[in-house]
């Protein structure tokens, strides 16, 4: 029986990828847990079928923690306004709604509205901390910004609340040569988004997962 602890950066609908690192990278056991990172929908080729395999290994009763991302939480804003709207078609919405077929959020089936308005914004095991993006450093509790977890990063953290913790992120893209050099220096800080929708651009292009207790990256 496994206990690692996993975490899978951003996949945007990369499903084919996604697929791969779980299946044949990971492969997980009963007693192990993997939490994603969030952003699951837009600009991808696969996102309907990708939010389908995550269920799927819930529906597995694998140890599945899905957070929320700030591409999620644009598309459930977006019932609120043509502003909303508009800014989540800026950020790919279009081809999420294409993906499932929809014209708006509304025309979601109930499962994968649950699914979406369901998400925690963070999630915390043992000394690890997972986030989408990052937390306020400068207010007493960061836990109550949920704004800021999904939208901003930091590359460090003063707050004693963070004492002793590792927080691990994505959101921003960064080349898989910086995020092995950021897990091999220790840093508790630690960015796995490796920009898996990017395709072949530089060094990116990758979907990338630490199991946290080795450090060790996996990476298609």
């Amino acid at each position: 029986m496994g206990e690692r602890l996993f975490a899978i950066g951003d996949i945007h609908g990369c499903l084919d990828a996604l697929v791969n690192l779980v299946e044949d990278r990971i492969k997980p056991e009963a007693g192990d847990r993997i939490v994603l990172l969030g952003d699951y929908v837009d600009r991808g080729p696969a996102i309907k079928e990708t939010i389908d395999y995550i269920l799927s290994l819930k529906e597995k009763e694998l140890e599945i923690i899905a957070l929320m991302g700030n591409h999620e939480l644009m598309m459930i804003q977006s019932i609120n306004g043509e502003r909303y709207e508009s800014g989540w078609f800026m950020n790919g919405g279009f081809s999420t709604l294409k993906s499932f077929g929809i014209d708006s959020f509304r025309g979601l089936p109930d499962r994968y509205q649950r699914f979406f308005s369901d998400l925690p914004y963070y999630y915390r095991q043992d000394n690890f901390v997972f986030v989408h993006a990052g937390f306020n450093d400068d207010i007493v509790d960061p836990y109550q910004d949920k704004v800021q977890m999904v939208w901003s990063r930091r590359e460090s953290y003063s707050n004693p609340v963070f004492d002793g913790l590792t927080i691990v992120h994505g959101h921003t893209p960064v080349p898989l040569a910086m995020c092995r050099k950021i897990v091999e220096s220790g840093d508790r800080v630690i960015n796995i988004d490796t920009g898996c929708v990017y395709g072949s651009f530089g060094d990116y292009g990758h979907l990338t997962a630490i199991e946290l207790k080795s450090r060790e990256l996996f990476s298609v």
